[in-house]
């Protein structure tokens, strides 16, 4: 039987069809869990600017996804033609944070998954994979990086102002150094010892320091 015999054939006819009550549940289990997707990514988010717009896409992809697979599953035809469909779409939007990456996959997963019927594996999954998250992405370590943002009248107050650094952080490494006329602007990435950031409050009041800015490191640094 060639290909063409096939299609020819009453095998397209035998096409399994998708009761109302699976899609109905396919489609409530989908928007739930995809806001439990959108809660985590709320949660966790550790970028400049949350977006809520990405969280409404989150739960959008969700229900799209198991859309998809819903119709893929129930016809032959349809499952060619959005085999071909899909190939030639291309995403060209910028994935600023690399857990956006995640977030996107996780919602594409548990559609997937969803309309498959394996509900327990994409539940107890998504659970688990959101605990994870929460706990590691809310954890706070002292030995996370940050930027100082130092402003020095001269010098002397420069090498005062850096020995007092090196002083009170694990690690103090410049980044990079502005020199103007009666002016110095050093960007310096330090490690701090444990939580306390007191020392930024003391180093502003040293003689010769205009201001002192500390900032969260968080990998997007511009020199």
């Amino acid at each position: 039987m060639s290909f063409s015999d096939i299609f020819k054939s009453s095998f397209l006819d035998n096409v399994t069809s998708i009761s109302i009550l699976d899609m109905v549940l396919a489609m409530v289990l989908a928007f739930g869990v995809g806001m439990f997707i959108f809660f985590i990514y709320k949660k966790t988010y550790a970028g400049v600017m949350y977006s809520s717009s990405f969280g409404v896409t989150l739960v959008a992809l969700t229900l799209i996804t198991t859309l998809v697979i819903l119709a893929v599953t129930s016809n032959v035809v349809l499952s060619l033609g959005m085999v071909g469909a899909l190939s030639i779409v291309r995403f060209r939007t910028a994935i600023k944070e690399p857990m956006d990456i995640a977030f996107l996959f996780w919602s594409i997963a548990v559609g997937i998954v969803l309309a498959a019927g394996l509900i327990p594996l994409a539940v107890f999954g998504s659970v688990i994979i959101g605990i994870i998250l929460l706990v590691f992405a809310n954890h706070k370590d002292s030995s996370n990086p940050y930027i100082v943002v130092l402003s020095c009248e001269g010098h002397e107050s420069e090498k005062s102002a850096s020995e007092f650094l090196a002083r009170n952080t694990k690690k103090c490494v410049v980044k990079s150094k502005t020199a103007r006329k009666g002016n110095v602007e050093l960007n310096l990435e330090v490690r701090l010892k444990d939580d306390n950031t007191d020392f930024i409050n003391a180093l502003a009041d040293m003689p010769g320091v205009q201001n002192a800015v500390l900032v969260s490191y968080n990998g997007d640094y511009m020199g």
